[in-house]
């Protein structure tokens, strides 16, 4: 079983409009609302390939119940903690073209009892997973050591351990020694307090946080593709998805993960790993929202995986420059 800690979950709605007017009433096309939160997705995505997931959550108010009732309709079980807060919810507006707008909510503050019951009760959910995920934000109330502590309790349970945070969170969890740590570009740039201009960088960079406690480093470099670094040497996967096919990648990080670990615990090795990884984050993107692929979704025969890294390469896509704006019509 795979299990995942969200400490910070939220519903996500999403609407699909025609433009982004500042100022205006808009018009939705199509909307949706989804069970949102790193964790929360990598257990979808996991139920949705036919595995047992189990998700940790604390869960206040209405909000609360309906992610609940969303998850369990999914095939996910759900280990509540009560907490006095209402859970969040995140407002995502997507353009034809793909571009996203995201408003996230703060979400709930917990207090210190809320916080050390969501500890025990993933301590001792973790006996019986082989993963156990940790992702996402931590909500207000909590320390960064908060994780630190979650891997360690994990591992005594005899659990493996993956991370999916940034920041002080990340890099305080590190010296508890988890199995994988999962940054995007950004997040590994801040943890290693440097640029990273090059492919060639982010492998350095990604040895450094293996140096520091992680035994492998998953790297999500947007559309340029995916970075692993472990123990057998550091290879790069990649799936070409045209612009056209682009939907939302909100949760696309979340379902590379749980290819990942999915395909790591059917025994297969890192870099077959990665090629799951690749697979179900290209995947995602095609879909609407935070939908998680299904195995009829994926297209393994697109993905590349090389141990022959192009190390000059960017590590994430340069966007292209915003439209020059309209001229001004003459006056008159």
């Amino acid at each position: 079983m795979i299990l995942t800690v969200t400490p910070n979950p939220s519903l996500d709605r999403t609407y699909e409009i025609p433009a982004l007017e500042r100022g205006a009433v808009l018009r939705a096309g199509a909307d949706r609302v989804d069970p949102g939160g790193k964790g929360v997705n990598v257990s979808r995505a996991v139920a949705a390939a036919g595995h047992r997931t189990a998700a940790v959550l604390p869960l206040g108010g209405p909000e609360g119940a309906l992610l609940s009732e969303l998850l369990l309709a999914l095939g996910v079980t759900v280990a509540r903690v009560p907490v006095s807060g209402s859970t969040r919810v995140n407002v995502s507006v997507v353009e034809p073209d793909g571009t996203l707008t995201k408003v996230n909510a703060a979400g709930p503050e917990l207090s210190a009892r809320e916080a050390r019951e969501l500890l025990r009760t993933a301590g001792r959910c973790a006996a019986r997973a082989a993963w156990t995920v940790c992702c996402g934000s931590l909500p207000r109330g909590t320390e960064p050591e908060w994780y630190a502590e979650l891997v360690e309790r994990a591992h005594h349970a005899g659990s493996r351990v993956a991370l999916d945070t940034s920041g002080p969170a990340l890099t305080g969890a590190l010296a508890a020694r988890p199995d994988i740590v999962k940054p995007n570009a950004e997040e590994l740039a801040e943890a290693v307090g440097r640029e990273l201009a090059c492919l060639g960088d982010a492998v350095k960079a990604a040895e450094e946080l293996r140096a520091a406690g992680a035994g492998a480093v998953l790297a999500s470099l947007g559309a340029a593709g995916q970075l692993l670094v472990d123990g057998s040497g550091a290879y790069f996967g990649s799936a070409p998805v045209a612009a056209g096919e682009v939907r939302s990648d909100v949760g696309a990080g979340d379902a590379s993960l749980a290819g990942f670990l999915t395909s790591l615990a059917a025994g297969r090795s890192g870099p077959e790993a990665l090629a799951s990884a690749v697979a179900h984050g290209a995947a995602a993107v095609r879909l609407p929202g935070s939908s998680m692929p299904t195995p009829d979704g994926l297209r393994p025969a697109d993905v590349t995986v090389t141990a022959d890294l192009p190390l000059d390469r960017p590590p994430s896509p340069t966007p292209p420059p915003p439209p020059p704006p309209n001229p001004s019509p003459p006056s008159g």
